[in-house]
């Protein structure tokens, strides 16, 4: 009977919105075309509302084309935009850019006004408000501000002027300023260096090119560096910020040249370099790097490092470093559950098993990879939740009569999936898990499959795996699997991670379809199974996808040690890559995994590895041990390099 039901409302709502069917779909895609062009005069002729679910667009473009080009808007025009469409995404996109005009012309009352109605103010928008403020004398607004210095390396150009009245008002000194100089170099932030060293006392400014010269041609620049050097405080830190860039490019050489100078730096100083080299080589998996962390000592590290120094500690397999060094991580990144999960295994390793206990039951109990594991050392076998209380009639037609979904979907049917997905996501905000999983169920019935698997992710006490775990296309991918021999749980949690079942999804590097397949990939994999005529719009057939991504998912896992580790790896990063990133020795699954070099990869593999167990739990009935199909990681055999090619097949979406 629900089933019946949800598919009688999904069809009314869809035919109501057929492709093509209504009248005033022309007019706002002519709209959005004139935005893109940014033809203003057509934007005002289609702005004006016809009764379409989509009215809001047109005349949000045309008012956001407004802003960009007028140094005086009509601010009575945006008011009321944003007075009738109060609590939507596009008044909260059109509020932010009137914002960002606000601030360029320095009205900061009416910035200050209207910054209060921001729900997610973005950190262009935060440094505004913080000018306004200073502007009205607020001093409050410094002390606030003052903890951007140390975290911000992006920094917009409105959070200039409130970071040089840190400077001006001597709330951060050089050390701070130093401080700050070397971790946008680290970022590569070159431009914003040169800005905080021009604000540095005189006695201590680098000259005007010293900064690209220590990072354009380090090594260059750090051998030619005079003997007295170490007299001055710019001299030194120069030095060290090009042994950091010449680090990145080879970890020894930067130790070598390191030693050179060791005696002219204070102890904080050799710190800092050594913390650096050691970080570089941790990326690059040299063995080195773990005795380079602990003569690093305590010296103050990014997030970053401080979570490649536990990297470097578990690949030496040193569970008294890895204990030391989350323990010592900034309390932010010290919660994360990575970090519980691998200190609780340090404990366990130590002997301390009360407070490794503690560490697992802190994160056990949710779909994650890290909280699955935990709860396998707990000796629990990962079970499904009980599933939700099947949604009313009356909820369905609740989320139904939603006009943020309503212009969502309408959005998806015009194929304007960016402005689609960012309608829908902005509509689930603050959503209780009931309206949640009836507008997941919505989607589903739609086939807007990546939405009901967004929706059903959010939920809190109440859910569906059969929505958020969706395995569409069954009669496809099971034969494909199948008749390739693979494990049918992994085929679906790499495509969840791959597409989310979006049959037309392509990557920004090119990767189509719902296995994300390169076109170069594809090409190979048909040319191996005789498929003659190769074209890249085979990639959008749904069929010819699975096909040729189930072939190539086969010939990975047969080329990488059947391990399904190496083939996710291969699968996003290609197979070279995943066999370089083996050790000399045979290594855990799972410290394999958190030891990838590339963050898109390590969190793609891990996310995939715990689809494939929540996969076998919703097909199978059971759900098998993660850790177990982690398993051990063989060791290199020291070739190098892959007969599979290099072209990975895709990047993953969220």
């Amino acid at each position: 009977m629900k089933n019946s039901v949800w598919a009688v409302l999904a069809a009314v709502l869809w035919m109501a919105l057929p492709a093509g069917g209504d009248p005033g779909d022309e007019r706002i895609l002519l709209a959005r075309d004139a935005a893109r062009s940014g033809d203003r005069n057509r934007l005002v002729q289609l702005a004006p509302p016809t009764g379409h679910v989509l009215d809001p667009y047109p005349e949000y473009w045309a008012l956001s084309n407004q802003l960009a080009r007028s140094v005086e808007p009509d601010a009575p025009r945006i008011q009321d935009f944003l007075q009738r469409h109060a609590g939507s995404w596009v008044a909260e996109k059109l509020r932010g850019e009137w914002l960002r005009n606000l601030g360029k012309r320095g009205d900061w009352a009416q910035l200050a006004a209207e910054f209060p109605n921001m729900e997610q103010p973005e950190q262009d928008l935060k440094c505004y408000q913080f000018q306004a403020r200073l502007q009205n004398g607020d001093r409050a607004a410094l002390d606030e501000a003052r903890p951007l210095w140390f975290s911000l390396v992006d920094t917009p150009e409105s959070c200039v002027p409130v970071l040089q009245t840190l400077v001006r008002e001597a709330l951060v000194g050089p050390d701070e300023m130093w401080f700050r100089i070397r971790r946008l170099m680290e970022a590569k932030r070159l431009a914003g260096a040169r800005a905080v060293a021009s604000w540095l006392p005189v006695d201590q400014q680098p000259g005007p090119s010293d900064l690209e010269r220590a990072s354009t041609n380090p090594a260059t620049y750090f051998d030619r560096q005079p003997i007295n050097f170490s007299a001055s405080r710019q001299g030194r830190e120069l030095a060290l910020i090009a042994l950091a860039r010449i680090a990145r490019d080879d970890p020894q050489a930067a130790y070598v040249r390191s030693a050179r100078i060791d005696e002219r730096l204070s102890g904080a100083e050799r710190s800092y370099a050594i913390g650096q080299i050691a970080w570089q080589a941790a990326v690059r998996l040299l063995p080195e790097a773990h005795v380079w962390y602990k003569a690093a000592g305590d010296t103050p590290m990014s997030d970053e490092q401080a979570a490649w120094r536990v990297r470097a500690a578990l690949r030496a397999g040193d569970w008294r470093a890895v204990r030391s060094a989350v323990e010592s991580m900034p309390p932010g990144l010290r919660e994360q559950p990575d970090w519980s999960y691998w200190l609780g295994r340090a404990q366990q390793a130590l002997g301390n098993r009360e407070a490794a206990r503690k560490e697992f039951a802190r994160i056990a109990g949710h779909p994650t990879f890290y909280s699955i594991l935990a709860g396998e050392e707990l000796g629990q076998t990962f079970t499904l939740p009980a599933k939700a209380r099947a949604t009313s009639v009356d909820e369905a037609e609740l989320a139904r009569q939603t006009p943020g979904l309503q212009r969502a979907i309408a959005l998806f049917r015009l194929d304007l999936r960016t402005e689609g997905t960012r309608e829908w996501n902005w509509t689930l905000r603050n959503k209780d898990d009931r309206f949640l999983l009836a507008a997941a169920q919505l989607a589903q019935q739609l086939g807007i499959y990546d939405r009901a698997i967004n929706a059903a992710d959010r939920t809190r006490n109440e859910h569906d795996y059969s929505l958020r775990y969706l395995a569409p296309f069954r009669d496809r991918i099971e034969p494909n699997a199948k008749s390739r021999d693979l494990d049918t749980g992994w085929v679906y949690g790499l495509m969840r991670q791959e597409s989310r079942f979006v049959t037309a999804a392509r990557s920004g590097v090119g990767a189509q379809g719902l296995m994300q397949i390169m076109p170069a990939t594809g090409q190979w994999v048909a040319g191996k199974l005789g498929m003659k005529g190769f074209n890249v719009g085979w990639l959008q057939d749904p069929d010819t996808n699975v096909m040729l991504g189930t072939t190539y998912m086969r010939m990975v896992l047969a080329g990488l040690d059947n391990h399904p580790v190496l083939a996710s790896a291969a699968y996003n990063a290609g197979p070279g890559r995943a066999k370089k990133w083996k050790d000399s020795k045979p290594l855990e699954g799972a410290v394999y995994a958190e030891t990838i070099p590339f963050n898109e990869t390590r969190d793609y593999v891990k996310k995939v590895m715990a689809n494939s167990v929540i996969y076998s739990a919703l097909l199978e009935g059971r759900a098998p041990s993660l850790k177990g199909r982690l398993g051990t990681i063989p060791a290199s055999d020291g070739r190098g390099g892959s007969d599979l090619g290099s072209a990975a097949p895709g990047a993953g979406l969220e």
